[in-house]
């Protein structure tokens, strides 16, 4: 397997099948092992570097914070590692939230602010909390009927008061993809948004459409934004990106190459590059690349390194 990229190492066991038993999930909230982050308008709970390590994520016992539980509610129970099970809460209905037992647990940042920092479990592991606090937020009504929704199964299944209908945690799929020809002149397309930073350039992406294929969707993207037709398509790897709800799904996508007919709708420019250019653009700064946070940046350094 490749290494994880960032945010993608697994923190915890999930242990799905303990989710729905009340009983050891009472025992786990009173076991003073147990530890608790928070989750506030899209930020995290985290400590920041002692020793060797990076920002890690900030915790309390759930038993210190028990009153602030039982008045939340909506506790998700996250998994175990290392003897502990760990537990998150979205406090974001609060104008100040590190009151009382969290006095002092960290500070709330944005991940994408730390998460190259810190190991890819920690990460993980504020990325998950993330990802399940705002799935939460933009539930708390059935998709059905539009009655009101309440927390079960843990923190992983939202049920709804008027029809019964029962939700489930989503995640939208997004393919993220280095485009290259091979051969002599091998090259790779790196595009920009007009959003960016000037000199900004990165692998080109796009959200998979209802009944598409991951490999439809790579190309249809790679069509749309640029003209430019794809042979075949490589899975690489995936990254959880919870900004908000996503999944990106990274590929290599061979191409015969061709003329570039940029969408000006969804990017700004569109190029192709060699090699050689990319390293001389680099350092002399004339291009930008994503931070190594991102699986965008690991697609362009492994092909860099001729590493498909």
């Amino acid at each position: 397997m490749k290494p994880h990229n960032a945010l993608a190492e697994p923190a915890v066991d999930r242990r799905s099948e303990r989710r729905g038993d009340a009983e050891w999930l009472a025992g786990r909230l009173a076991d003073s092992g147990s530890l608790l982050t928070i989750v506030w308008r899209e930020r995290s709970l985290v400590i920041d570097a002692y020793g060797d390590r990076g920002p890690a994520p900030g915790t309390v016992p759930v038993t210190a914070a028990s009153a602030l539980v039982e008045q939340s509610g909506e506790l998700v129970y996250l998994g175990d590692a290392g003897g502990r099970s760990y537990f998150s809460i979205d406090l974001s209905d609060r104008d100040e939230p590190l009151t009382g037992s969290l006095r002092g647990a960290g500070r709330l940042v944005e991940l994408r602010q730390v998460g190259a920092a810190m190991s890819a479990a920690d990460g993980n592991l504020l990325a998950y909390a993330r990802a399940m606090a705002t799935w939460h937020r933009r539930h708390r009504f059935c998709g059905r009927c539009g009655g009101p929704t309440t927390s079960r199964n843990a923190g992983h299944l939202r049920a709804c008061s008027g029809c019964g209908a029962e939700h489930f945690p989503r995640t939208d799929p997004a393919v993220i993809m280095l485009v290259h020809t091979t051969g002599r002149d091998n090259a790779c397309l790196l595009g920009r948004q007009a959003s960016w930073p000037p000199g900004m350039f990165s692998a080109l992406a796009g959200f998979v459409e209802p009944g598409e294929s991951l490999e439809s969707a790579v190309a249809r993207e790679v069509q749309e934004e640029t003209g430019i037709a794809v042979d075949s398509v490589e899975y690489h790897s995936s990254q959880p990106w919870p900004f908000p709800t996503s999944i990106m799904l990274g590929f290599f996508a061979a191409s015969p190459g061709g003329d570039v007919q940029v969408d000006s709708e969804e990017i700004e420019h569109a190029v192709w590059v060699r090699r050689s250019e990319l390293e001389v653009a680099l350092r002399t700064r004339e291009v930008r690349l994503p931070p190594p946070f991102s699986i965008a940046r690991r697609l362009i350094d492994d092909w860099l390194r001729d590493e498909r």
